[in-house]
């Protein structure tokens, strides 16, 4: 702990405690109660640390009336902090601060009571402090239940949400302790075992009596009382919870048959509570809560019925006689507006009246359609002897309601009037369609294929379809096409309708629905096989995306470019021979590369050659592609664009790795993890030249590899991507540089320099202007004289620049590659760029600072009013 704040403190208490002070940013007081909670953690005393603390507390709350809300509440959180341990509690309670600080009677009486921050502070405090007996004998003596049970239904929902968790706290705490003494076999205080019972007992009495609904005043006191359950539920050992529903369990039952709806959802948090925790050993208990979730499954009003099962079958309990009833219940919609037999024999026609009447009101019917489909995938893939009905009907449900949505209710023979509440409704296609998309994979349902390609024809042909219904059209053919290996079942003409409908959608006048097609088309030609049987030759879908590279949106224009990548991909990978319309297409990349004026093209165009480069088998065989790597590093090198740099840095990378891999001697070992905030390879690569294999043949190599990466512009990249404004894109080359250095340059062995005599060095020239000039300021290169020249400029000589150093014409200045990565210091270059952008140091030192300056800024403020106070916190 820095000693400096160990005298700083002081001044900040007197700040914080002087009459009327307060802070303009009150989450300095959060950060400061933060740093002592570490210390805590720590082992820190804080009152040995600070003995200043021990003054500070009761000077704020005698002060109290004049003090300002957010010090005073910070003031009853630490107190809380410091009485966790049983030391801090004792030095607390011999100065009665414990008394003092906790007392409500005292906040009432000074008015204080009212602010909903003292109130959070009280129980949050006393929350803290329950870590041990003691403090527990200190709340049961002082009598705080009462008034914390009072702010269990507060006003306030942020305290009553507190003092719900403080509620249990105590009853686990309790729990705890006594299953932490009976597993020592220690001998208990007599007293200590009263404050556990009457703690208890007190407080399963109080939730007894809360979940008793005798008025709209007592709703909000039940709720609350549910929510307190619910948490002691999931968290409660064998003993507490037994105990806790032999004593509400009647009460529960109660509150279950009234049907309230206000209360269905935490009601139901309560029993799936109960029914996922350990079963009990008494066989009654069980019995309680099954018949408490059976009820809750088989009355009340539709809408709660369905979160109900929906809950139920969200949680995922193995039980199969409660899992069929909750999908019976969410399958029972469907099959009223369908007319097929979902449910068989198992149809309840208790339900089936009241939810009939409840689908013949509009925003009822699509708000329980919704539920009930979006339920349907799960309720698929449940135990066969669970469901009512086959998974494949359920599909059939499926596309029935979709035909609805659009108009065509003669396939439907169920009720007629729900039905047409759903023609239309985009909500619904769209839920829907989401759900067809799940279904794709369910068991049977692929016999469906024709009837589903048939529906989303009529989707995708329809003036009437959404942008946003389009897209998942799209989205759910594939997923069909993709689940299906035999396309037997797609006739000529369903074929045709797809040919045309994509050729009509790709000039939509809408560019959501354009932008849709052609990402279609990019997917669809990722599958190589399916592509042709459906599109029939890969012209006709080159044809469509190279009419898409002019569309005025630039989202379409980026889709279009990665749909060309995956459709030429198969040409790629197997290296054919580049054709007219490639060598066209690539001249059209490089405009939009040069000219486009967003970004998402741009970058698009980078991936495109980045993917073209990693299915390239060979350079050879992708002459098209190398002719066109030295402009697109040049021209993304230079993009305004972030991600483009970065986008060029990977291609950039891509090169290099191949050029590499090319060495003898050369092998690829597993490295550290990238910075997460760059996107970078995880490889490091080393040269493995042993001195008796050291050849003048391996060092031709290295040439030949140096030679390359500084002809195709990679050198020039990667210097220029160092100095770059954008952190990522620095950080980046910076590790590709590094990579370069130790694996192109492996004689380089630590600061000594061994070399053949007459090694022909590799050199490269580095311009005058722009990013060059930060890197000779690096580098400590600057103009020469024209008149003095030589061939290569060596940074790591000691020399001066105008005895070493040339300068060409246009201020080229010809550098030895080797020597350049030598002198970057690029280590320590990479440890400020892997720094996060908040590395600026942050300290309790810098908080107290702060805080004192608020304090100070504050004086000044009451003789000169207006003045603002800034407060930077950490």
């Amino acid at each position: 702990m820095d000693r400096e704040c160990v005298t700083v403190l002081p001044r900040v208490c007197e700040v914080l405690a002087a009459s009327g002070s307060s802070l303009p940013d009150d989450t300095s007081l959060e950060k400061l109660l933060d740093w002592f909670t570490a210390l805590t953690k720590d082992g820190v005393s804080l009152l040995e640390a600070f003995p200043c603390l021990l003054d500070f507390i009761p000077t704020v709350v005698n002060n109290s009336p004049a003090s300002d809300a957010s010090i005073l509440s910070f003031t009853l959180k630490l107190t809380g902090l410091i009485s966790a341990t049983e030391n801090g509690f004792k030095v607390l309670q011999e100065h009665s601060l414990c008394d003092l600080v906790f007392d409500p009677q005292r906040w009432q009486e000074a008015g204080l009571w009212k602010d909903p921050c003292i109130r959070i502070g009280w129980i949050q405090g006393l929350r803290t402090m329950l870590q041990h007996s003691k403090a527990l004998g200190f709340f049961v003596q002082a009598d705080l239940i009462e008034p914390l049970l009072h702010l269990h239904t507060d006003t306030s929902l942020f305290v009553a949400s507190a003092a719900n968790h403080m509620l249990a706290h105590i009853l686990l705490f309790c729990q705890s302790e006594n299953s932490q003494n009976n597993s020592k076999h220690l001998t208990v205080p007599v007293e200590t075992k009263q404050n556990y019972s009457t703690v208890t007992v007190k407080l399963c009495e109080y939730l007894k009596k809360s979940l008793v609904l005798d008025g709209t005043s007592a709703l909000f006191q039940s709720h609350q009382a549910l929510k307190v359950l619910a948490l002691l539920l999931s968290r409660a050992g064998p003993d507490l919870r037994d105990r806790l529903l032999l004593t509400v369990s009647d009460s529960l039952e109660e509150l279950v048959t009234t049907n309230c709806s206000q209360l269905t959802r935490s009601l139901m948090d309560v029993v799936q509570a109960a029914h996922s925790s350990s079963k009990s050993e008494h066989h009654a208990l069980n019995q309680r809560v099954d018949r408490l979730l059976s009820i809750m499954l088989n009355t009340g009003k539709p809408a709660d019925l369905s979160y109900t099962a929906a809950a139920f079958l969200r949680s995922g309990h193995d039980d199969c006689v409660h899992k069929a009833q909750a999908a019976r219940v969410l399958l029972l919609p469907l099959d009223i507006i369908t007319g097929l037999s979902l449910l068989g024999q198992n149809s309840t026609d208790k339900l089936r009246l009241p939810m009939m009447e409840y689908l013949k009101s509009k925003s009822s019917c699509i708000s329980m359609i919704c539920a009930s489909l979006a339920n349907t995938p799960q309720i698929t893939l449940m135990d066969p002897d669970c469901l009512p009905c086959p998974p494949v009907l359920i599909v059939s449900a499926v596309l029935s309601l979709l035909r609805l949505c659009n108009g065509d209710g003669s396939s439907s023979s169920g009720c007629a009037e729900a039905g047409r509440n759903l023609i239309g409704s985009g909500k619904v296609q769209k839920c829907a369609l989401d759900v067809l998309s799940v279904l794709s994979n369910s068991s049977g349902g692929k016999v469906l294929l024709a009837e589903v390609f048939t529906l989303l024809m009529q989707y995708l042909n329809s003036p009437a379809s959404e942008p946003t219904v389009l897209q998942k059209s799209y989205r759910t053919l594939m997923k069909w096409i993709s689940a299906c290996a035999d396309l037997s079942s797609i006739t000529d003409q369903l074929r045709k309708d797809l040919i045309q409908v994509v050729g009509k959608r790709v000039c939509d006048v809408r560019w959501e629905v354009r932008d849709s097609t052609v990402e279609f088309l990019g997917h669809l030609a990722g599958l190589c096989d399916t592509s042709e049987v459906l599109l029939g030759d890969r012209c006709f879908t080159v044809s469509l995306l190279k009419e898409a590279l002019q569309d005025p949106e630039s989202y379409v224009r980026a889709s279009s470019i990665s749909a060309l990548a995956q459709t030429l991909a198969p040409s790629w990978q197997q290296g054919a021979a580049p054709t007219q319309e490639q060598v066209e297409l690539v001249s059209r990349l490089h405009e939009i590369l040069s000219q486009d004026t967003e970004g998402f093209s741009r970058r698009a165009v980078l991936q495109y050659f980045i993917t073209w480069f990693s299915l390239c088998p060979s350079p050879t065989s992708c002459s098209l592609l190398m002719q066109s790597m030295h402009a697109v590093l040049s021209q993304g090198s230079a993009d305004l664009d972030w991600e483009v740099k970065v986008h060029t840095l990977e291609l950039a990378e891509l090169l290099m790795d191949r050029v590499i891999s090319g060495l003898r001697g050369y092998s690829n070992e597993p490295g550290a993890h990238p910075h997460p905030y760059a996107v970078t390879s995880n490889k490091v690569f080393k040269l493995q030249l042993h001195s008796e294999a050291h050849t003048w043949d391996g060092e031709s190599d290295l040439v030949g590899v140096l030679s390359t990466l500084v002809d195709q512009g990679v050198f020039l990249v990667l210097l220029g991507g160092l100095v770059d404004c954008d952190r990522p894109v620095g950080l980046k080359a910076c590790q590709l540089l590094m990579r370069l250095r130790d694996s192109v340059c492996p004689l380089l062995l630590g600061d000594q320099r061994v070399s053949a005599p007459d090694e022909p060095g590799v050199s490269c020239e580095l311009p005058g202007c722009g990013w060059a000039q930060e890197v000779r300021k690096i580098l400590g290169i600057e103009d020469a004289d024209p008149a003095q020249k030589s061939d290569v400029v060596d940074p790591g000589d000691d020399r001066k620049p105008e005895q070493g150093g040339v300068r060409d014409e246009g201020c080229m200045v010809r550098v030895s590659v080797c020597e350049v990565l030598r002198s970057l210091g690029l280590d320590a270059r990479l440890s400020v760029l892997t720094q996060s952008s908040d590395h600026v140091h942050n300290s309790p030192m810098s908080l107290l600072q702060d805080i004192l300056t608020a304090g100070s800024r504050n004086t000044q403020l009451n003789s000169e009013p207006g003045l603002e106070v800034i407060v930077d916190c950490y």
